[in-house]
């Protein structure tokens, strides 16, 4: 082989998905490689080219545009243009080159012929993007159900069955004699067969003995009514989550409705080893703001340890949310210490990612509080000391302040119940552009501490005004499509051009984000009450508004994303800096990028549905 074939041969070789073929294939390909030249503005394919032909940009760019005239991507070097391989005479595209360029093209039918071989290469060029994502994502979940361990074992795996119960009517006394008999640190109490509370070895202490109650009191008496419980078809890692996020020790586990057994924080710990509910107990545990701060410079090794052990940004998000949770749940307990119980009934909500249980590193604050509809004027001073308390404290540990002063020492946003449900009104029914950057805030919000069912409450009216609003989810739609997927994102048109940031793309504003836009607009369409983009998508596929189909091209974009996200702050964070959301493209392999492409159509196409519908 001449050294001209050589440098071909070698070019290839290194561009997926041609880097799977053997030397002796990727030799016959370069041997059949017709080399031109083309000068800026002309299209392609070339005038005196009318059979199918695949081409490799070696010098120079492409644009891919449509019938509008709309770009859809970017070819640079070393890119794979296939758009003439099938062509699709309903779809009218165009390609041109950006600058003078120097391009490979080999017929379609030999190259498709060639990679008979090879089905995993031929796959690649038979699928649409995303197909390639879904194999991907899939690729990389398999990789996790090895390296992981609560993430992917079943519930069923941990929790005891059946589970031991005790009547509503037995007394204190008994039900303490069954738990000692049992060695077991708590009950579930049952009233006509149905799971009406629980009760634990702390209630017995604070509700009973603390409080002098007789012991031949019934034991309704001081359990935990409407106990929190989980499914059993659940992982083990949500379980995890859920109990640390809600500070409980104790998970009943239902079967299709039905009490099944009883799953604890020891026994998951056991399997565990290191892992976000450590950092919790000792946030728990913590006494003074110094303490916690302390702790808090442990998350970024935690988040580091996941990534390491191929954790998925999903769970990643959930433990890194559910920290945050623990330490704000402390600094309120500690203000209440300070100041004394609340006047009265309020929760303190998380609002945007942590709400969405999505927070990775370098996280700023976003929380509210609403007030039972009891407060008076001169209780605004309580919980005034209590915001300030807590977000100081937040800001101590790495939360930084809100730049929007999105944040219970915002009095705005330190109200009643009966001026939240004004505001959601509002926003609802004037949908100016205030009102819809307050939307993608606000419709995101998850309880911490304190009144549940204050949240809960107006959430439900909220989707009650939201739910086949067409005229609302219009606004929210043009709004959200302000954020458009960078296709051919390394070319520098699509780059960061100036500041600290220049050449880099910015993964949460341009990719993740129009997937967390898209999924708030599916679910405040159908009503659906989840938080969680994920959820959500799940939730809403196969609803009027997302078939199932584009439901899971969305999870596995936004899945993707989050990985590379994560993957580089942790690089980051490895080499002492910051963790920001700019990836340098060139921080990624080609193959990533051809992935990421893939990500971006995914959502581009979703975004192009959305707009055509209103």
């Amino acid at each position: 082989m001449d050294a001209e074939l050589t440098e071909i041969r070698d070019f290839i070789n290194a561009i997926p998905p041609f880097d799977k073929l053997a030397v002796q294939a990727v030799s016959k390909l370069a041997e059949h490689i017709h080399i031109g030249y083309i000068r800026k503005n002309s299209p392609l394919p070339p005038k005196n080219i009318t059979e199918p032909r695949l081409y490799i940009v070696r010098k120079g760019a492409l644009s891919y545009l449509d019938e509008q005239e709309e770009l859809l991507g970017k070819f640079g070097e070393g890119d794979i243009c296939t758009v003439f391989c099938l062509p699709d005479d309903k779809v009218k595209i165009a390609v041109r080159t950006d600058e003078d360029t120097l391009l490979y093209s080999i017929s379609w039918p030999l190259v498709f012929d060639l990679l008979g071989a090879f089905p995993e290469v031929q796959a690649y060029f038979n699928t649409s993007a995303a197909e390639r994502l879904q194999h991907q994502v899939s690729k990389i979940n398999d990789e996790a159900v090895v390296n992981a361990t609560l993430m992917n074992t079943n519930i069923g795996d941990f929790y005891r069955a059946p589970a031991v119960t005790i009547a509503a009517d037995a007394s204190i006394r008994e039900a303490a004699i069954k738990m000692n008999d049992c060695n077991l640190s708590s009950l579930l109490v049952t009233e006509k067969g149905e799971m009406t509370g629980i009760v634990t070895d702390k209630d017995i202490r604070q509700r009973c003995v603390a409080e002098g109650l007789a012991y031949d009191r019934v034991v309704s008496d001081i359990m935990t009514r409407q106990p929190i419980s989980i499914e059993a078809g659940n992982n083990a890692f949500d379980a995890l989550v859920l109990m640390t996020t809600k500070q409980i020790h104790h998970l009943p586990v239902t079967q299709n409705g039905r009490l099944a057994g009883m799953i604890t924080v020891t026994d998951l710990i056991r399997q565990e080893g290191q892992n976000a509910v450590h950092i919790t107990g000792a946030i728990h545990k913590a006494s003074t703001i110094k303490e916690l701060v302390e702790i808090s410079k442990l998350v970024p090794e935690l988040q580091r340890h996941m990534v390491k052990t191929g954790t998925t940004a999903a769970h990643v998000g959930k433990s890194i949310s559910a920290i945050t949770a623990a330490f704000t749940v402390r600094l309120i307990e500690m203000a209440e210490k300070l100041s004394g119980p609340a006047p009265v009934p309020y929760v303190w909500v998380a609002a945007g990612s942590q709400a969405r249980q999505e927070q990775c590193g370098n996280s700023d604050q976003d929380n509210a509080l609403i007030i039972s509809n009891e407060c008076k004027p001169e209780h605004d001073y309580w919980f005034h000391d209590l915001a300030t308390f807590v977000c100081d404290g937040l800001a101590a540990c790495g939360y930084a302040y809100c730049p929007g002063n999105v944040m219970t020492t915002n009095p705005k946003w330190r109200q009643s119940q009966k001026i939240w449900g004004q505001y959601f009104e509002n926003w609802v029914n004037k949908p100016d552009p205030k009102a819809l950057m307050h939307c993608s805030i606000f419709f995101d919000l998850a309880p911490v501490y304190g009144d549940m069912s204050l949240l809960a409450d107006l959430r439900r009216t909220m989707l009650e005004q939201t739910r086949g609003n067409t005229l609302f989810l219009a606004h929210l739609t043009k709004n959200a499509l302000q954020l458009r997927p960078p296709l051919g994102f390394f070319r520098d048109f699509v780059l960061e051009k100036n500041g600290e940031n220049k050449n880099t793309l910015d993964l949460k504003h341009k990719g993740i984000a129009p997937i967390v836009d898209l999924a708030r607009i599916y679910a405040l369409a159908e009503g659906v009450s989840a938080v969680n983009t994920l959820e959500r998508l799940r939730q809403v596929g196969g609803s009027a508004s997302l078939t199932r189909a584009s439901s899971e091209n969305l999870i596995d974009a936004v899945e993707f994303m989050g990985m590379l996200r994560i993957e580089h702050q942790v690089k980051q964070l490895s080499q002492g800096k910051v963790a920001d959301n700019h990836l340098p493209p060139k921080q990624i392999s080609r193959l990533e990028r051809e992935h990421l492409k893939d990500a971006f159509k995914v959502v581009k196409a979703l975004q192009d549905v959305r707009q055509a519908a209103y």
